[in-house]
């Protein structure tokens, strides 16, 4: 019976051996995980990121609504209302238009000027981000200078010049409205000059 009675032993000494038997593993903080650079992106307020923020945000076209009128018509009847629409559209990379529609509703007319005035468009020898040479605009009583600017200068323009530049994709102009400011002989201006611009390879040519 003695030895019986040696033999068994206290359960809660039998668990604490085996719990100091088990290995301790210290857990180690996980390693931080490294992003990869990719060619567009050096980082996040890197050069490169904003380069190629500005290619993305150049491919988009632009469809901008310049002015509207009210068009009142009399008539035996009485008087007709309706609406006109002047709306300059570019692709941003060399190519712009604009166009003039009467609609009876305003969102149909501004409708019918984008369909137009992409039919319409036009190709503007660019040098760069700027025009490659200074020239002069005309239509009625509008006259619009266009001259070409430094890197950083930006848009210098009034709002019909400015949003026929931001169509055509110019992103440093130096520009002057004289005699008339009616947007639409404006318009008819700026795209005047712009359509006779030359680079210096057809210049040689001639």
């Amino acid at each position: 019976m003695e030895e019986q009675k040696e033999q068994i032993k206290d359960p809660a000494d039998t668990a604490e051996a085996s719990i100091n038997k088990i290995p301790v593993v210290e857990e180690q903080p996980p390693e931080p995980v490294r992003r990869k650079k990719t060619g567009g992106e050096e980082n996040r307020f890197g050069k490169k990121a904003k380069i190629a923020f500005e290619k993305s945000a150049d491919s988009e076209p632009v469809e901008e609504v310049i002015s509207i009128n009210r068009i009142t018509k009399v008539t035996k009847g009485g008087k007709k209302l309706s609406f006109s629409a002047l709306v300059v559209v570019g692709d941003t990379k060399g190519r712009v238009g604009y166009s003039l529609e009467k609609a009876a509703e305003v969102s149909i007319a501004i409708r019918k000027s984008i369909a137009s005035a992409k039919k319409q468009m036009i190709n503007v020898s660019l040098s760069g981000s700027t025009i490659p040479h200074e020239i002069i605009g005309r239509c009625g009583g509008a006259t619009v200078l266009l001259k070409p600017a430094a890197d950083g200068t930006g848009v210098i323009a009034a709002g019909p010049v400015r949003a026929v530049c931001d169509g055509v994709g110019i992103r440093n102009i130096l520009t002057k409205c004289h005699r008339s400011n009616n947007p639409i002989n404006v318009v008819k201006a700026t795209m005047d000059g712009l359509s006779r611009l030359k680079t210096s390879h057809n210049l040689k040519k001639e």
